[in-house]
Order: structure tokens, then sequence, then C-alpha cells
């Protein structure tokens, strides 16, 4: 039997007896290239217009889904003007409290049929600079995995990738984001549903993609990361990672979480898809008790309201004019 061929110990700060108290045994030092490996909060981020800042409050992300076959049913190729009817709902959805909208062009429900990016961009681009010019206070996300319909996203105007293959292992996708200076959300997905360990794996999957990331150029502040509800997940799998959504706080990069409407959901209540704003508004309460930045939902205005309870509990939001520590004259106690 052979030995093992182990790696040779670099960096030791050798023991100095004579020196007594600590420098009397030996440790370890960072090598002179590295940083030290211990991130801080995550600084604010700018989205174009505007700048979110990580902790204040959980920020709320309106859903444009581009597509005949939305399977959360609000897919805007049904209507007679998919453009307009962009539009309008994007408008309604920032009236309701959105902080950011995501515009999507291709099915990701589970057995979809792929479309080619140029039909994918046929159909996003004409929404995108619509909406770009009716709400140009409001930051733009697009949801893709081909860097193709990025790219003209990006050039016609959006602020920031949302990759539902972000722990894919190609890196075509963060170099896109490095070479524009846009921030990315990196979400976790499989081909199929088979883990030994799901939650530790989930985060290692995630981490290997920071690092891709990082190798390609994306700064750090700019990595958003997502634990991919309802992708690559059974339903047991969708509960048991929202039960434990707060350990992905080991990652220190901020939160998105898309569970709007998704079966899971309706599996639990034997609902269809329009009878789950409640069970989405659950899931945002709970994602925000476990730490969740970002929610990306379908009712709008619903996890708004349910987002800024949480966020007065849990972390001290208070709406401007807050008048709740207010007594009255002479009152006490």
């Amino acid at each position: 039997m052979t030995d093992r061929d182990l790696p040779t110990e670099r960096g030791a700060v050798v023991e100095r007896p004579d020196a007594g108290g600590g420098a009397s045994t030996p440790s370890y030092a960072l090598p002179h290239d590295a940083g030290d490996g211990l991130p801080g909060a995550p600084s604010p981020l700018r989205l174009g217009p505007m700048t979110l800042d990580w902790g204040s409050r959980t920020f709320v992300m309106g859903v444009l889904n581009v597509t005949p076959d939305s399977f959360s049913g609000d897919g805007l190729l049904a209507a007679e003007d998919p453009v307009s009817a962009a539009v309008a709902r994007a408008r309604r959805m920032v009236e309701d409290g959105a902080d950011l909208l995501d515009i999507g062009g291709a099915s990701s429900r589970p057995g979809h049929d792929r479309l080619s990016p140029e039909d994918e961009i046929a159909r996003v681009l004409p929404v995108i600079r619509a909406v770009s010019a009716a709400l140009p206070a409001t930051p733009l996300s697009i949801d893709t995995t081909s860097p193709a319909v990025a790219a003209a996203a990006l050039d016609a105007g959006v602020h920031l990738l949302n990759d539902i293959w972000g722990v894919a292992d190609d890196a075509a996708m963060v170099r896109l984001a490095a070479d524009h200076d846009i921030p990315i959300v990196l979400m976790h997905n499989r081909a199929e549903a088979r883990y030994r360990n799901l939650v530790p794996e989930v985060i290692a999957d995630l981490q290997r993609a920071l690092n891709r990331a990082l190798d390609a150029g994306v700064p750090w502040d700019h990595l958003v990361v997502d634990p991919g509800f309802g992708f690559g997940k059974t339903p047991e799998h969708n509960l048991a990672l929202l039960g434990d959504l707060a350990a992905l706080g080991v990652l220190a990069r901020p939160v998105l979480l898309g569970t709007s409407r998704k079966s899971t959901l309706g599996k639990v209540l034997d609902l269809p898809a329009d009878q789950r704003v409640e069970a989405t508004a659950a899931t945002t309460a709970v994602g925000i008790a476990a730490g969740v930045d970002i929610v990306r939902v379908d009712d709008v205005r619903e996890n708004v309201r349910t987002a800024r309870v949480a966020d007065a509990i849990v972390r001290g939001w208070r709406p401007t004019g807050w008048a709740g520590s207010s007594r009255p004259a002479g009152a006490s106690g």
C-alpha cells in the first residue's frame, strides 16, 4: 500500500518558545496575495437609477413574463398587444410598490421547450425599451440563460442579469457581466433533483458559482445569489430549503428568493396558480425572517404589504412619518 501524497504546508509561522505567550506555538499567516477570506456585510448596490441598501428593508421585484406559457398564468404574449400589456402591468406593479422589474421571454417551467436566442430577443427587446421609456426611475433585469439575449438586453438598457443557470460550469454569463460592469444574480439549479445533502450542496454549488464569477472579473459587490426554489428540486426539497434559508448567510451575499405561485405551494394547498397569493406571501415572510433581501413575485401589492410588516418586525424598518412610539400628553408606561 502506497502512502498518501498530501499537500505541502505553506505559510506556517514558526513557534518562538523564547518569546513566550502566543508566540510560543506555531500558527499560519495569510499568503501575500490573499484576502482575509472574511467578507463583511454586503455593500449597497447601485442598479441604474436606484441604490439597494441591503438590510434596510426587503426589495420587491415584479415579474414580467413575455411568454405564452408562463406556469403562473400571466404570460403577456397572450395579449393582443404584448408590449402595451407589459407597460401597463409594469406601471401597475410600480404603483403597487415594486422596486425593480424582471423581464423574461423564455419559459423556465419544468419540461419547457427551448426558445432560440433570436426568438427570445424578438420577444423581450420591444418590452425592455418600452418599459424603460415609461418607467425610467425603475431598474430592470433580464431573466435569461442566453449570453446573446443578455447582451442585447444590456444594450437596450437593463441594469441586472438574472441567470437561472448561475451554477452552470461555463463562464459565458459572468464574463458578460464583468465586461459590462453589471451585477448578476446567480441562481441554483440542477438538471435532476439528485442530492445527498440538499442544503450544503446548494451552498457549495453557489460558492463555486461565486468563485467562477470572481475569477471572470465580476466584483464581489455585484454578486447576488438565489437558492433556486422550484428548480431541480422536488416539492419536499423546496420546503426543506425554505426551512433552512438562513444557512445561505454563510455566502455573505444578498439573497433573492423566487417562490411566487410555484407548484410546491399549489401542492401544499391543492390550489391552481392564480390562487396562490397567500401561500406566496407566507414564503415572503419566512424568507425575510431568514435574511432574504429581494423577493421576486407576480402579485406585487400583497407581497409588498407582507414585506413591510415583516421588515418592521425583523429589520426595524419604519414608514416615513411613523408615529407608533408617540404618546398622548401626560401618558406613561
